[in-house]
């Protein structure tokens, strides 16, 4: 799945394959498990679906920032099925990270959006949940996940939580959104101003995503992994470092439940390394976590107004 010559696109394969080539050596790689179109029905007007196959046939623009290629209807297939095999395989004792592509977070029932198809991450707990009773999703990629939300705004059985920069791309995401029916409460959106340390990070972290998901009670958690919130990558304003992404993996694992990671963005020139603290604290061999610092106070503030949504 390649982007359009001269398009300038920064969403590619060549940002995958920076990633893997600065994995450990040692980590067990499993190959690729696609999705059926059923699977993707199941989240995905079956129009657009179509839509999507006819589509990728040869070379274009879907919108202003989302393109498809001859291979990418596979790919997008790919990318979802091998979502729900990594939470498959998490729920086996071995948590899992799918490097996959497209990513998949904005991508709402009938539309493409932001470099994402199909919805790697609705698709594959909408899968899981034939099985589970309930799933959390933490998606701290740099842009709020409009789509996933859409998708589990309803639910009582999906507890997402995303926390992004605010008045970014595509500008939804705010504390207000708190989802509707038996799905009020059960959305979290913790917008960050720009300049965000992982002290802000941490805060949100400690005091609202991870009561909120003992409060839930989830038998997963599937993290929407994007780490555009590096300080390197000009996709944002945020200023989070490599070794970050790995103190927030640890404060998931702590909560000693199945844990799941799917890509989503990342786009900066540190973003391999950022990739590769997530797998050495999955796989306990990261350094102890010292003081995260102090957090802005605006980020206090919004923390003791989101406590308030969460049902305990």
């Amino acid at each position: 799945m390649s982007a359009p010559p001269g398009s300038g696109q920064s969403e590619t394969s060549a940002r995958l394959r920076e990633v893997l080539a600065g994995l450990p050596r040692d980590i067990p790689v499993h190959p690729p498990v696609s999705a059926t179109v059923e699977e993707i029905e199941a989240v995905h007007d079956p129009a657009y679906v179509r839509w999507i196959q006819k589509m990728a046939t040869g070379s274009c623009f879907l919108d202003d920032n989302t393109y498809v290629s001859d291979s990418s209807f596979e790919v997008a297939l790919a990318a979802a099925g091998s979502t729900h095999a990594a939470i498959e395989r998490a729920l086996d004792g071995e948590n899992c990270f799918a490097l996959v592509r497209p990513p998949g977070h904005h991508a709402e029932p009938d539309r493409q959006m932001g470099f994402c198809i199909f919805n790697n991450a609705a698709v594959a707990v909408t899968k899981a949940l034939r099985g589970l009773d309930r799933v959390a999703i933490v998606d701290w990629d740099l842009h709020h996940g409009n789509g996933t939300q859409k998708i589990f705004y309803p639910s009582d059985r999906v507890l997402y939580c995303s926390i992004h920069q605010e008045n970014s791309f595509p500008g939804t995401g705010w504390p207000e959104e708190i989802g509707t029916g038996k799905g009020r409460g059960y959305t979290i959106n913790a917008p960050l101003a720009p300049g965000a340390t992982l002290a802000d990070y941490a805060r949100i972290f400690s005091a609202v995503f991870v009561p909120a998901i003992r409060a839930h009670r989830p038998d997963l958690v599937l993290v929407s992994a994007g780490q555009d919130a590096l300080a390197d990558d000009e996709h944002g304003r945020m200023l989070l470092s490599p070794p970050d992404y790995g103190v927030l993996t640890r404060m998931l694992l702590d909560l000693d439940l199945p844990l799941a990671l799917v890509l989503e963005g990342g786009y900066g020139p540190s973003h391999g390394q950022a990739i590769a603290a997530i797998f050495t604290t999955l796989r306990g061999r990261e350094k102890k976590d010292g003081d995260p610092g102090r957090p802005r106070p605006g980020t206090v503030r919004l923390a003791e107004k989101l406590q308030k949504l969460i049902n305990y």
